[in-house]
């Protein structure tokens, strides 16, 4: 039988947008979901361009005003792809009208918007409020999460969290939207350092209590674009500049809630590192190391191996007990980037039906906010030890 229909309003189209599209539409087609994804709208700022982006991923209408969705009795949930600024009001709207809510992460631009999110949420006990820290998806973080759960690798003593990428290192790059504070919230920080936070404090299942921190902005003027797309501007403005006002990178000393020490670092400046996202956590017991750039292998590392044959365990998360991947290819065929944003499609449709609420929560995405706004304040007074609020 026909699975009960979840219409589904997405509001942007770029690069999440693409990421989003592909897994509203890729889910139902490998996972056998309780609810049936009808890609009903998508909004976006300009008509022609939203237009031919519903036709090129398969949304049914397009709408240049964002709440049109919340006035439509064919959306059920709506799914916010768009820059830190618009992230509360719109998850708010969407919440106060009845809407279940997918929202990119960062969670907001600061926290009294994520409070803000998390009362509305709070408020609305029906429906499902979900931020998109979609990495927790991909099967090895996945494992290395039970792992740590069952006990595997002891108490946690350190962690260490990585995101390195290097598209902003060319000082001719264009300013976009990423660079831009008011829209961003913050630069490498927020934009990929949020996601080795949420990282550490899921796989752990501690929190991050406290920070020493110092950004850095390396390039402070850059060529002004005359129009954006994607992750860098097209065009160019007559050889104008304008400054950037977010950091280019972060570093961070923290602690757990456990008694263990994280270290962190986030830059857009590190040359020859695309998406690197690398992850390790130390335990009384063992140890769990993960990089993106080989996303299908967790290493393992048991302590009680016979001393003869310690050593890191190469493992190759694609058997059908891992965790995702049974619904996909045969054993040995590995997954690529935009798999876990399918699983995040499976997880969050499932909770929708289940009438239950799907990690990571609004609360959760706060969780991380706080961090982030440690982190700055940490920054900004001379690497002083900050706590983590809340």
């Amino acid at each position: 039988m026909t699975a009960p229909r979840l219409g589904v309003g997405m509001v942007g189209h770029a690069f999440m947008g693409l990421a989003h599209s592909h897994a509203w539409q890729t889910a139902p087609r490998f996972f056998d979901l309780p609810l049936r994804p009808d890609l009903t709208v998508v909004a976006g700022r300009d008509a022609q361009r939203t237009a031919a982006a519903a036709e090129r991923l398969g949304w049914r209408s397009s709408t240049t005003d964002w709440r049109e969705l919340l006035d439509r009795d064919d959306v059920d949930l709506v799914d916010i792809c768009t820059p830190g600024d618009t992230h509360a009001e719109i998850a708010i709207a969407a919440l106060q009208a009845g809407k279940h809510v997918l929202c990119e992460k960062p969670l907001a631009n600061s926290v009294a918007e994520a409070e803000a999110m998390v009362a509305a949420a709070q408020a609305a006990p029906d429906q499902v409020a979900m931020v998109g820290y979609s990495y927790r998806r991909v099967p090895a973080i996945a494992l290395a999460r039970r792992l740590v759960a069952e006990g595997r690798i002891g108490t946690v003593r350190h962690a260490r969290g990585l995101y390195l990428q290097d598209w902003l290192s060319d000082p001719a790059t264009p300013l976009s939207w990423r660079l831009d504070k008011d829209k961003a919230g913050s630069g490498s920080l927020g934009d990929i350092g949020a996601h080795v936070i949420d990282l550490v404090q899921h796989i752990t299942g501690e929190r991050l209590t406290g920070v020493s921190a110092q950004l850095a902005t390396f390039v402070e003027e850059r060529p002004v674009a005359a129009a954006f797309g994607g992750l860098s501007g097209v065009g160019d403005a007559g050889g104008a500049t304008g400054p950037v006002t977010v950091d280019d990178a972060a570093v961070f000393t923290s602690r757990l809630s456990g008694g263990g020490l994280a270290l962190f670092e986030a830059t857009r400046f590190a040359l020859g590192r695309r998406n690197a996202i690398r992850v390790e956590i130390n335990g009384t017991e063992g140890s769990l190391a993960f990089d993106f750039e080989d996303m299908n292998v967790l290493h393992v590392y048991d302590a009680h191996d016979p001393a003869g044959l310690q050593g890191f365990r190469r493992v190759y998360v694609t058997e059908p007990e891992h965790p995702y991947t049974g619904s996909w290819w045969p054993t040995g065929h590995g997954l690529g980037y935009e798999h876990a944003f399918t699983h995040q499609v499976v997880d969050l449709v499932e909770a929708v039906a289940a009438g239950t609420h799907p990690a990571p929560t609004f609360a959760d995405g706060l969780q991380v906010q706080r961090v982030l706004d440690a982190v700055e304040r940490s920054a900004a007074d001379d690497s002083r030890w900050t706590p983590v609020g809340g």
